[in-house]
């Protein structure tokens, strides 16, 4: 009876009619509002998520902010560093899932630095396991063969004696099993595995392989003629 009522009135009362209409679509408005709004989340949340797995099990990049490798990488280069190609790892706990492949002499590889694990090292890979290394008067011998070290260069080509730094002469040593021997490129200007030895496979982030991105701070200008080099 009361139902029979308000129906009656809102059919006599027009202004009764609009008040309803407008809560009714009041309500509709705030479902497609709060409908967007999830939308929205759900969209950022998938694009994070997408993110975090590229990042993680994929590609990285990273800025290189030291002359240890030039010419090759300049400082100001920004670089993509395919983490997939070594094999898949578990974050945090770094265990290799599904391994791929193993760094192979030549590559260019970034690493976690076995003295800091906070910090990220970029270098060319120019041993790999059971190889003997040695560096005579700053010539690089693998298993007693001299290298030709296309990519090495020198500011001086006089050596020092190991006396003074193991730079311009170093080893033999023979390169162990899960291990690399890395070298910059700026032989001279390099903190590499001639003063703190071979790198873990295990500490590998992975291969780096092309440059996205170059800015030189003392210019103040693009190195567009770097943009999408490929590194070798």
């Amino acid at each position: 009876m009361k139902a029979k009522k308000e129906k009656k009135k809102l059919k006599n009362n027009p202004a009764a009619k609009t008040d309803a209409a407008a809560r009714v679509g009041d309500k509709a408005k705030d479902v497609r509002t709060k409908s967007l709004i999830r939308e929205y989340i759900e969209v950022i949340i998938a694009a994070i998520l997408l993110a975090l797995f590229i990042r993680t099990f994929t590609v990285q990049a990273f800025k290189i902010p030291s002359g240890s490798m030039e010419p090759t990488l300049q400082v100001g280069d920004h670089i993509m560093v395919n983490k997939f190609i070594y094999g898949v790892r578990l974050p945090i706990i770094n265990k290799m899932l599904i391994p791929v492949t193993t760094p192979q002499r030549g590559n260019i590889i970034v690493f976690i630095f076995p003295l800091d694990p906070s910090k990220d090292y970029i270098k060319r890979v120019v041993a790999v396991a059971g190889d003997t290394v040695e560096v005579r008067k700053k010539k690089l011998y693998i298993n007693g063969n001299p290298v030709k070290d296309e990519h090495a260069y020198y500011d001086n080509l006089s050596a020092s004696s190991t006396m003074v730094s193991p730079r311009d002469n170093f080893g033999p040593i023979t390169v162990p099993e899960k291990n690399v021997f890395v070298m910059g490129d700026n032989r001279d200007h390099s903190y590499d595995s001639r003063f703190w030895g071979p790198v873990d496979l295990k500490a590998i982030r992975g291969k780096a392989f092309i440059i996205y991105w170059s800015w030189d701070s003392k210019k103040w200008r693009v190195r567009w003629n770097r943009l999408g080099h490929l590194l070798h």
